[in-house]
């Protein structure tokens, strides 16, 4: 579900991330980024939600396909940050 960008203290754009707490540009993964946890799964997909990322910024930034973007989407829609684990993907997939 998408979300307003809001304002933080230093003036950047923000939406509420993953675990509560505001999420700026500043605290998404770094682009270099291997180990994709479930944490920095949602933070990219809130980030592309909320506007402070453009999808096709987050697919160039870090390398991944509309398809694999649009899977974490529907996963965190689905059944929330659970449904990024990869050892449950087979499980959320029927």
């Amino acid at each position: 579900m998408p979300q307003e960008r809001r304002l933080n203290d230093n003036h950047e754009h923000y939406v509420v991330g993953p675990m509560g707490t505001p999420l700026t540009l500043r605290d998404l993964p770094s682009p270099n980024t291997k180990r994709w946890v479930v944490r920095r799964k949602a933070e990219v997909v809130a980030a592309v939600l909320g506007g402070l990322l453009s999808l096709n910024d987050a697919l160039t930034q870090y390398r991944l396909t509309t398809e694999e973007f649009r899977a974490w989407q529907v996963a965190v829609d689905k059944w929330g940050m659970q449904g990024l684990r990869t050892t449950r993907i087979q499980s959320y997939r029927s």
